[in-house]
């Protein structure tokens, strides 16, 4: 799928986070991601490898077990980052 602004993605994206389990995993990786970094960041800079990891593991569990879809992130990684701060925020 082509999309012309994040508008347009938004709206895709929030319609792949039908269950609210599926957001709750998406909350649970962000949170989680940011612990990582700031350990990584204060003692152990290795722990930066394990941002992504953790991150994106509670997401795309969320997408394959819970809603039964694919991640939006195959396709388009930055605006999905993007989507996923902002339903965080």
């Amino acid at each position: 799928m082509n999309f012309r602004n994040m508008e347009e993605f938004w709206a895709f994206y929030v319609n792949q986070l039908s269950k609210p389990a599926t957001k709750h995993w998406h909350f649970a990786g962000i949170l989680a991601s940011i612990l990582c970094l700031i350990y990584s960041l204060c003692f152990n800079w290795w722990c930066v490898f394990l941002v992504p990891l953790v991150g994106y593991g509670c997401a795309w569990y969320s997408h394959f077990f819970v809603e039964g879809n694919v991640p939006a992130t195959f396709g388009h990684p930055f605006w999905s980052l993007m989507c996923d701060f902002s339903l965080a925020w």
